[in-house]
């Protein structure tokens, strides 16, 4: 049986795991998928970041493949020498668990894929549920599907979702996801018919000024990413909307962008800022966008990644801290033209939404109405300005 010894490092101001064992090419091979594990030059170790689950995690990863391992010296240390590492969910190698599936729960998957398929789900869905149906197979890998009950529903919400600190988003998909498994399995004593999904969050959106708006697209000096961060923007698209634009989708005599088959399938017209007019212009005369209106470097789709990065990077030259996401960008949008008067019936059409309620949080951030509403202490010390006091000064210092 081939030993694994975990021990504690101090590497990046940081508390770690090492990974330590005698050299065997398997052992390597198999450690080095476990997700966020590093190499250490100066310490000749693999590690991994230091928290309670991810220990567990990897306890168990090396346990299932059959491996002795040692973590006392973990266990030791006193609690106030660990600093944790910022928690966040662990995310695996989708064709590593793929290829670790027994054959049964491989053909399950496929046919599940083509159920949600069949049902008209978009691509983007069918893969994520796909991702928490795989997780869900893997973590009952050894247990034969017709064998498969709501208690095996409970342990994996409980030892996966919440153990490895999934959002409440992430967790309300999983249950989704797992209710179209269960109509698909059609089996007596699995049904996920009655399980309920937690909350939403109840966030407010994050937006920025309308000054920062424009100092952010004025220090973007890349013509392509200026135009990303302009589109983005004034049309208040999500990033998906944007990057499946075509150049056909822009109409320059009507000022107006056709964004096809958005969130729910659902196409509709959004305006094209005027002053932006001149910029896209001279983007498509320079890039000469083929396909895609916003295209990568062989002429494919630009990946949302990209637009990310290069969205941190200029939020950084604006001094706009901290740095926002593309979605900031329409949720800005749709909060600047509630400020500007545009009824909220109008905003709910161009922002694409079903319900007018989700169009409403925008009526929570819109400062203009907000600021002219007058706080109760002010009302109250100029009431006593005008009661009493004429000819005092009223403060609240006591003097």
């Amino acid at each position: 049986m081939k030993h694994i010894t975990l021990t504690p490092l101090h590497h990046n101001n940081a508390t770690n795991i090492a990974i330590g064992f005698k050299y065997d090419s398997s052992v390597k091979e198999y450690i080095r998928e476990f997700p966020h594990v590093y190499w250490s030059k100066t310490h000749r170790t693999f590690y991994v970041a230091y928290t309670e689950k991810t220990l567990h995690l990897l306890f168990t990863y090396l346990r299932d493949k059959g491996y002795y391992v040692n973590y006392s010296a973990m266990t030791k240390q006193p609690k106030k020498a660990f600093k944790p590492a910022k928690k966040k969910p662990v995310k695996f190698n989708k064709k590593q668990l793929f290829n670790r599936l027994p054959k049964s729960h491989k053909i399950l998957l496929n046919e599940y894929a083509s159920f949600l398929r069949g049902k008209r789900l978009s691509e983007q869905t069918v893969s994520t549920y796909g991702y928490f149906i795989l997780r869900f197979a893997y973590y009952h890998r050894l247990l034969a599907i017709d064998k498969w009950d709501n208690s095996c529903l409970d342990k994996f919400m409980s030892d996966v979702m919440y153990k490895e600190n999934y959002s409440i988003s992430s967790h309300r998909q999983c249950v989704s996801a797992i209710k179209y498994l269960t109509t698909f399995c059609d089996m007596d004593t699995f049904d996920a018919s009655e399980f309920e999904r937690p909350k939403r969050d109840k966030n407010l959106p994050k937006v920025i000024s309308k000054e920062a708006v424009i100092r952010l697209i004025q220090v973007t000096k890349n013509l392509k990413h200026r135009v990303i961060i302009s589109l983005l923007y004034s049309g208040g698209l999500r990033i998906g909307e944007l990057l499946a634009l075509h150049p056909r989708d822009i109409n320059f005599e009507r000022l107006q962008v056709f964004v096809r088959r958005g969130k729910g399938r659902k196409d509709r017209m959004v305006t094209l800022a005027e002053v932006l007019k001149p910029m896209l212009v001279n983007y498509i005369q320079t890039y000469r966008p083929n396909h895609f209106l916003i295209e990568g470097r062989d002429g494919g789709p630009y990946h949302a990644s990209s637009v990310r990065h290069m969205l941190k990077r200029s939020c950084n030259m604006a001094h706009i801290t901290p740095a926002i996401s593309p979605h900031a960008l329409r949720h800005s949008y749709a909060t600047h033209m509630l400020e500007n008067g545009v009824d909220l019936r109008h905003i709910q059409s161009l922002l694409g939404h079903t319900k007018p309620e989700t169009t409403m949080i925008y009526t929570h951030v819109a400062k203009e109405d907000l600021m002219r509403i007058s706080n109760p202490l002010d009302a109250t010390v100029k009431g006593l300005k005008n009661y009493g006091y004429p000819d005092k000064k009223v403060t609240i210092s006591g003097k």
